[in-house]
Order: C-alpha cells, then structure tokens, then sequence
C-alpha cells in the first residue's frame, strides 16, 4: 500500500528479445511514489492484473522483416490487444510505437528516416492535447525536451486518416522549435520541417480513437531525474498514466 492508503498502480514492462531500454524504463517507473514497475515476457499471456502496460524501445527480434513485425505475433500482443480492447492503457515508447502500429492498435506505420541515418539527439515537442491519460499532467502547448533515438521514425499516414486524426485530436505530440513554433505549421506543409525524421505533419505522438493507447517516437524515460543531461521532461507522461489509474481507481 501508498503512504495514502491506495495499492500503487501496477505498471506492466513488456520484455521482448532485443528490448534494449526495459530496464531505464522500468526504473523510470521506480522513481514515482504509488508506482510500481511489473515484468511482463513476450511469451506471458497473462499480463499480472497490470493497470496499464508499456511497450519500452529497442529492436525487437533484430528489426527483422520490419521494426515490430515479428513482436507484433508474440503471445503478449492478443493479450495486449484484449487489454486495450477493454479500455486498459497501453503505451508504446520508439519500437513499442512501431509494434503498436504493426499490431494494428494505432494508425500509420513508421517507416526509414528520411535521411536513411539514424538519429540520436534531443527534441523539442509540442503537446497538442492535453486531454489523454498519457498527457493530463502536461499544459496543451507545452514544449517539452526529450531525447529520440532510432532509424525509423518517419511517421507516415494516408490522407483522410490524417485527417480524421488532426480533427479527432490523435495528433498529442508534434516536433517543434525550442519556442513552440513548427515548420510545418508555418509553410502549411504536411512533411514535417520541424522532425528529426521527415514524419507527415511533424508527428511524434499519437493515440487511438479511444484515446487509450498511445504511442510517441522520443524516449521518456530518459528524463526522469533532476540533474542528469536528460532532465525532467519525460516524468510528464507517467505521472499521466499514474495519476489516471488513480483517479480510476477512485471512481470506482
């Protein structure tokens, strides 16, 4: 039990082969009192009575065939899918994003980074809507500072989805310039200007139609910790999470 007297949220780290930030992750989860981090094995099917499950990044199976083909088919994902199909939280950080969209639990796909290189540096990103369980801590039009490392984050999307998305408020997180601004934005470009990566519209982070899965490119759990390079920035989507299980777990 939390100092005031509720369980802490049980959050699930999901584990596949070639996962490489599992265990920042999980510490991520470690630092925020009423929070506790659960070990969850792509060959589980049980998910442990989690309150809601992160996808961490890295290249599972090797990025083979395509980033999250392969991890798309492990046990975990039908039991992920029925998670999420019955309103639990799933978020997915750089190749958990890249799994979701391949197991079809958001829309797009992420493809090679439009200079074909990978890409590891800090971002600035906009908070578009601050209304989900993954963004409620932050301020719409927050910028906030987070680290991105990968070789596909182009994010890509047809036309009328994109549409359906920006107007459904999917769109939560957007690459932009340290004061808010977005290349995108200004031109009425639909290829970000403002992206590390050459994602449509300048999108970093997206969420279902439900609003309950949740999928970003940038890595928060590297900037969790006062005093480190990483910063702080990142601590604004758990809190969301945990703040949201909290809350729901009061409702009820």
């Amino acid at each position: 039990m939390s100092g005031n007297g509720h369980r802490p949220a049980r959050l699930g780290i999901c584990v596949f082969p070639g996962i490489n930030t599992d265990h920042d992750t999980w510490h991520a989860v470690a630092t925020f009192a009423g929070a506790e981090p659960v070990w969850l094995w792509h060959k589980d099917t049980d998910l442990r009575g989690v309150d809601a499950v992160i996808i961490p990044g890295g290249f599972s199976y090797g990025d083979y065939l395509r980033c999250g083909a392969i991890a798309r088919f492990s046990p975990i994902m039908a039991s992920i899918a029925d998670f999420a199909a019955g309103g639990g939280l799933v978020m997915g950080i750089c190749n958990g994003f890249q799994i979701l969209t391949e197991a079809h639990l958001l829309p797009g796909a992420l493809i090679r980074n439009i200079g074909l290189k990978f890409v590891c540096r800090y971002v600035d990103l906009r908070v578009e809507n601050a209304g989900t369980p993954f963004t409620q801590a932050a301020e719409p039009g927050d910028v906030l500072r987070i680290v991105v490392k990968h070789n596909e984050g182009n994010y890509r999307v047809d036309p009328r989805t994109l549409s359906r998305m920006r107007a459904n408020g999917q769109v939560v997180l957007r690459y932009c310039a340290p004061d808010g601004t977005e290349a995108g934005a200004r031109t009425g470009a639909t290829i970000g200007g403002s992206s590390p990566n050459g994602a449509l519209d300048d999108i970093a982070g997206v969420c279902n139609e439900e609003f309950n899965v949740f999928g970003m490119m940038p890595h928060p759990e590297n900037s969790v910790e006062a005093g480190l390079a990483g910063g702080v920035d990142g601590r604004v989507f758990f809190r969301s999470i945990i703040d949201r299980v909290r809350d729901s777990a009061v409702a009820r």
